[in-house]
């Protein structure tokens, strides 16, 4: 097992394929002409295969692919019916703008479940957020999923003043559609403009949604990051992932590694362990990931106040988002 000095056990991979995107949405990617990785500094398929594999090993049950977008690359079929040979439960996040493309390899791979991230239901400030025109192209794919059967959920990064106003339009969304809104408060990375006043936390959003709909809880299952409601009578679901306002580390089962084969052990945590050269050298990668979680800080990466408030973006020293890859 792969256990911190907080007694938690940690069975949750995220990797990331790629610091590659088509989109370009400013709280992920620092900006337009963003230098990409070079694909010889990438973990290649069979690197990320046999990184997997150890991790397996010490008793990881679930791996995300993530991004950048992940279904930008190449190999990504290939990477994903390689990972789903392992006993693992396998899905991905995405952007969904190439999910029509790649729609009978993850029912091959027996992926049942998908992350789409989109932040609004307006062409006009979709095309503000990514600087793309790819909106009905989303819209589309998130059909296409629902019409295969697939779980889909909506990551919904929330910011004041620019999608606030459509919290609502998505929860109408649930009504009649099995969805599975995900609303997100909107965390500090390098580069993305981060400030406390763009915040919008669970409680400000609640009262906005109480105001048009009776809503209820749903249960928590273990090691959830999101706090799931749902309107009587609807089809889907809404939730919160509250890191800013009521961060839920305590219970945290997650790792991450990076496109570049860096492990961490926190989205906000400064430290890095570089598996990649290790493996590419020869030298033993486990205890190096055993190394790396032992350094795990109680919450946030041990960089945050209790108040997000008082946070200053700039003092957080970490990667922007398209690089640790969600």
């Amino acid at each position: 097992m792969i256990v911190d000095t907080h007694n938690r056990i940690h069975n949750y991979l995220r990797i990331s394929l790629t610091d590659n995107c088509n989109l370009r949405c400013f709280y992920c990617m620092p900006e337009e002409d963003y230098l990409f990785t070079p694909a010889s500094k990438l973990m290649q398929p069979e690197e990320i295969y046999e990184l997997a594999k150890i991790f397996v090993e010490q008793g990881v049950d679930k791996i995300r692919l993530t991004g950048g977008e992940p279904l930008v690359r190449k190999d990504a079929a290939k990477i994903i019916l390689a990972l789903s040979e392992l006993p693992v439960k396998l899905t991905l996040t995405t952007n969904g703008t190439r999910v029509h493309e790649f729609i009978n390899v993850l029912q091959q791979a027996c992926i049942q479940s998908l992350n789409i991230s989109l932040d609004t239901l307006q062409p006009d400030t979709f095309m503000l957020l990514t600087r793309r025109n790819q909106f009905q192209t989303v819209m589309n794919n998130i059909q296409l999923l629902l019409d295969k059967n697939f779980h889909v959920k909506l990551n919904v990064v929330v910011m004041k003043g620019i999608n606030d106003k459509e919290i609502l339009d998505f929860v109408a969304w649930t009504k009649d559609s099995p969805i599975h809104v995900r609303f997100i408060e909107f965390m500090p990375f390098d580069g993305n403009h981060w400030k406390s006043d763009k915040v919008i936390t669970m409680a400000e959003m609640l009262e906005v949604i109480g105001k048009s709909y009776a809503y209820t809880r749903l249960s928590d299952e273990k090691h959830d990051t999101a706090k799931k409601f749902q309107v009587p009578g609807h089809a889907g679901t809404f939730a919160m992932i509250t890191t800013m306002s009521a961060n839920f580390c305590g219970d945290c089962n997650r790792l991450r590694l990076t496109a570049d084969g860096k492990l961490k052990n926190c989205l906000f945590s400064e430290q890095e362990t570089d598996l990649l050269t290790a493996w590419r050298s020869g030298q033993p990668v486990l205890p190096l990931i055993h190394q790396n979680i032992l350094q795990k800080a109680a919450s946030l990466g041990g960089q945050f106040p209790p108040d997000f408030q008082q946070i200053e973006a700039k003092a957080i020293h970490n990667r922007s988002m398209i690089t640790i890859g969600g």
